[in-house]
């Protein structure tokens, strides 16, 4: 097993995408810290959630990991044969489906794990640069929970792409999601349900001072947003076992 997931980082960290996902998720975050600096020494704002609010622009690199480990295996492997795809071949390597699967799963939360704790220490530690004394360093428990929901959202990203086996989908869907409109804010101003989606209740794992219309404690939090992503990784798991390749 631990052959295989080296073999699936080699992999996810060879393909082209994977790379834009791993800088974009590592260096973006600390961009808008020195960006938005100036207007928030302005604005005179503070406090324990600045850093890791910033944080939240970081996820599209997560998100990029997650569906690229997987519709890679669906791209196909040539002009020549465009109906062949590069699952043909793993699947050859590795007939256990659900031996790949767990080796997949791995490789991805490694990555992303390693890359969320760069993240978070980078741009905490610039915040604390920026802003000094202004602004409280949030405790450990709660970078290590902006960590896990980094890992979260790239496995939900994973699981998605599993079920659809198109990377555009889930990729635009996530992305829109939390960079452009966030749907499941919308909701939440509908029914205060909505608090429960995925996304909006990991958020409260570590984030303090934000708009929630529920407020849920960090450990039952972390264990909705779990229970979520152990459900639809069971549905991609299922169906990638009995689908064809």
């Amino acid at each position: 097993m631990v052959s295989l997931i080296r073999a699936e980082l080699h992999k996810l960290l060879g393909l082209p995408t994977a790379r834009i996902g791993l800088l974009l998720g590592t260096l973006l975050s600390p961009l808008v810290v020195l960006v938005n600096a100036p207007a928030v020494r302005r604005a005179g704002l503070a406090g324990a959630d600045l850093g890791l609010v910033e944080l939240g622009v970081g996820l599209i690199g997560p998100m990029i990991l997650g569906v690229v480990i997987v519709s890679s295996e669906f791209t196909s492997t040539g002009d020549d044969a465009p109906r062949a795809r590069q699952l043909t071949a793993t699947l050859i390597a590795v007939p256990h489906r659900m031996r790949l699967l767990t080796a997949k799963t791995a490789a991805l939360v490694l990555v992303v794990g390693v890359q969320a704790i760069v993240a978070a220490a980078a741009t905490i530690g610039l915040t604390q640069v920026m802003h000094g004394d202004r602004v409280q360093v949030p405790a450990f428990g709660r970078i290590a929970a902006a960590a896990l929901y980094w890992v979260l959202l790239a496995l939900l990203a994973y699981a998605i792409t599993l079920i659809t086996r198109n990377g555009i989908v889930p990729l635009t869907l996530l992305i829109v999601n939390s960079t452009v409109v966030s749907v499941s804010y919308l909701l939440t101003k509908v029914t205060s349900a909505a608090a429960y989606l995925p996304d909006i209740v990991g958020a409260q794992m570590f984030l303090q001072g934000s708009d929630f219309p529920v407020r849920i404690a960090p450990v039952t939090a972390g264990l909705v947003m779990t229970a979520w992503i152990a459900a639809f990784l069971a549905v991609g798991a299922v169906l990638f076992h009995r689908r064809d390749a």
